[in-house]
């Protein structure tokens, strides 16, 4: 072989060498775990942005453990506070369900207000930073933290499409995607119907927010009957925990299956009583 085809081969091996070491040229993203990332979405959408999923796995594992040596203590039934462990397990998951839902009840009622004063703003000549800075103080109670914090980080950087990120990610709601994405869209492409549609979309959240709250008031005192007939059973159960005969009962296999079988069952007739009286919930399909 001459030294050109040599050096030719080498050369050719070498580029088959780095070719074969790159890997793919797509870049690989690392993504969370599913279960993670509903967690970390429900954290923000109950304005808890400070915990993180971690942090409230370890808490549901640590008061699902203080409630189950409780328990434990309480009745020796190793069954019994294996089932009472696991409701003080879930019991912080449920919490922060019900204020991810309150606060959304309430974002719901705020919105339309919102939405007039940053049409009353572009009407009166001023720019979108400074209406949207402006409801840092002139805006709702509960919405003057994440818009005092946009302004300072819009005047920190000067990145209005950042700032409009990092405001969507701290509200974690369905309506303020779209409001925010309304006004991204506005600034970049400009228009001169953005006061017109913001009206728009004020009567349209104050109309469905009205029918909203109707039905929910129609449908709350079902709701409430349908937990306290699932609490109730159990409630008995720690009453007549206290008895020794009934505590042998519990502690044997066939009280055991009956402990899971009526969990089980009471599991299930829950979340069919939340499945057929479940409203539509807006979904961020904006994210």
């Amino acid at each position: 072989m001459t030294v050109p085809g040599a050096l030719l081969g080498l050369a050719l091996g070498v580029g088959l060498l780095l070719v074969w070491r790159s890997g793919p040229r797509a870049p690989q993203r690392r993504s969370a775990p599913r279960d993670d990332g509903r967690r970390r979405r429900l954290l923000a959408a109950a304005g808890l942005t400070g915990i993180n999923p971690a942090q409230l796995t370890a808490l549901q594992v640590v008061l699902g453990l203080v409630v189950a040596v409780l328990v434990l203590v309480t009745t020796a039934t190793v069954t019994i506070s294996l089932v009472f462990g696991a409701f003080g397990a879930a019991t912080p998951y449920l919490l922060v369900r019900r204020l991810a839902h309150k606060r959304r009840a309430d974002l719901r009622e705020v919105w339309p207000e919102v939405v007039d004063n940053l049409a009353s703003a572009v009407r009166a000549g001023l720019s979108l930073p400074e209406s949207l800075a402006a409801l840092a103080v002139r805006g709702p109670e509960v919405l003057r933290e994440p818009f005092a914090r946009f302004a300072a980080d819009h005047r920190a950087t000067g990145r209005f499409a950042d700032s409009l990120d990092r405001l969507k990610d701290e509200l974690a709601d369905p309506v303020g995607d779209r409001i925010v994405e309304t006004l991204r869209v506005a600034r970049e492409v400009g228009g001169s119907d953005l006061g017109r549609v913001l009206r728009t979309l004020a009567t349209f959240l104050r109309e469905d927010a009205r029918a909203r709250a109707e039905l929910e008031t129609r449908q709350g005192w079902i709701v409430q009957a349908a937990r306290l007939a699932v609490a109730a059973p159990w409630v008995v159960l720690l009453l007549l925990a206290t008895q020794k005969q009934t505590l042998a009962a519990y502690d044997s296999p066939v009280g055991t299956a009956i402990l899971l079988g009526g969990g089980g069952v009471c599991f299930l007739a829950y979340r069919l009583m939340l499945h057929i009286g479940r409203l539509p919930e807006d979904v961020r399909v904006l994210q």
